[in-house]
């Protein structure tokens, strides 16, 4: 499964649409080097790095609606709590697996790229679209 950064994504907002891309790329390689054999201890590096770029994502668009005085803030940082929750539980599910297996990898398209995606298609598109309308 090869997962990129569509046009369907785009919210036109260069800051974000760079960091989803980033974004997606981790989680492309994540899944990649699990359908590819990798180990435990690679998976677990690579899903660490998501995290952390995750959480800089994350920090930099709750600063931007800040800025732009968002309405739909706490929503929105609420459904990011959301996320870095499913990324721990990922992490937890690995640690006791002995390598990333094809539950781990369903977990990942179930939690990740499908929660990824729907939110980038509704909550960021809509905060772009905000941004873009204000200034």
């Amino acid at each position: 499964m090869k997962l990129e950064f569509d046009s369907s994504l785009v919210t036109g907002n260069k800051m974000i649409d760079d960091q989803h891309r980033e974004i997606i790329g981790k989680i492309d390689n994540l899944i990649t080097c699990c359908e590819q054999g990798g180990g435990k201890m690679q998976a677990i590096k690579m899903l660490d790095y998501l995290a952390e770029y995750t959480v800089f994502h994350f920090d930099a668009e709750e600063k931007l609606q800040e800025e732009v005085s968002y309405p739909g803030i706490r929503e929105h940082k609420a459904k990011h709590a959301e996320f870095k929750k499913a990324v721990e539980e990922l992490h937890e599910m690995l640690e006791e697996e002995e390598g990333p297996s094809e539950a781990f990898v369903a977990a990942v398209k179930k939690n990740v790229v499908d929660w990824l995606f729907q939110h980038i298609k509704n909550k960021d598109q809509t905060l772009a679209t905000f941004i873009q309308n204000k200034e």
